[in-house]
């Protein structure tokens, strides 16, 4: 299979058009059931370098996810928790700012929610924000949003600094894709909460914000904090390709299991003992 790091990888500095990415590419997979193998070996794998980084606890990883409405964040965070140990794995929405949040600078709620030492941590939606919807609808001026791509990626590098590691993904859907899975939260009971007037209010602002992405995207990507534009028509395949991506860029940490705290020799005999002296009672 192709090396999905490079090739979903946005180059640092570079000009993105997301016109040029499929969100129907599906790879060597013609469905879900094809791909159902790899997709749980990897997640199988995920699970167990997060309990490596978990016992570790030398490093972290922020996982960023961005995309259109209904383009699969929540999706992606139940495919990536359903790997994961919840104890060692955090996840944070970010919405329409509080007001004690509008109150601080736009990175202070962020910051509150990065991973300790050990952990995973997942942003829906995330700092990107405030360079994306702000900027669509005007809600601050050019030469305010504009400063805040320095500040990102100054945040980013002190947090790389102090060893948690960032991947972010972009879920690329088509709008006739989005326009369907809005359709089928409105025949779905069991999602039909999740429809608001803003799903649609935001249709006529597509070009805007594939514009305001494209800007993120390529100003934004670094090596230490790179970004990933997934294909994410298939949510299969979505899932595929984050959890081979994560799996690939933890492994090459390599991590190791700490040294144990006590004196094994030691607890070997105590244990022994004890099985002996429970022997005896019987």
């Amino acid at each position: 299979m192709m090396d999905y790091f490079d090739k979903f990888l946005v180059a640092p500095d570079s000009k993105v058009d997301l016109g040029k990415v499929d969100p129907d590419f599906k790879d060597k997979h013609e469905s879900h059931k094809s791909a159902l193998p790899e997709i749980q070996a990897y997640s199988e794998k995920l699970g167990e370098l997060q309990h490596l980084m978990y016992a570790e606890n030398k490093r972290s990883l922020l996982i960023c996810l961005q995309g259109r409405d209904a383009a699969g964040k929540d999706g992606t965070i139940n495919h990536v928790l359903g790997a994961v140990n919840p104890q060692g794995c955090t996840v944070t929405g970010f919405k329409v700012p509080s007001k004690e949040e509008a109150a601080h600078d736009f990175l202070w709620r962020c910051h509150k929610a990065v991973p300790a030492k050990g952990q995973f941590a997942i942003f829906n939606r995330s700092h990107y924000e405030d360079v994306l919807v702000v900027r669509v609808h005007n809600l601050v001026p050019k030469k305010i949003w504009e400063r805040r791509f320095d500040h990102i990626n100054a945040f980013e590098e002190l947090l790389h600094d102090n060893d948690t590691h960032i991947l972010k993904f972009f879920l690329h859907i088509s709008p006739d894709e989005e326009l369907r899975r809005f359709k089928e939260r409105i025949d779905d009971p069991a999602r039909q909460w999740k429809i608001s007037e803003a799903d649609y209010a935001e249709r006529p602002y597509w070009d805007a914000y594939t514009e305001a992405f494209e800007d993120a995207l390529g100003k934004c990507s670094k090596k230490h904090a790179p970004w990933f534009v997934i294909p994410a028509n298939h949510k299969w395949f979505r899932n595929l390709a984050i959890s081979k991506i994560l799996c690939e860029y933890l492994t090459a940490l390599d991590m190791k299991y700490p040294e144990p705290t006590v004196n094994l020799e030691d607890i070997k005999k105590k244990y022994h003992q004890a099985e002996k002296t429970e022997s005896e009672l019987e």
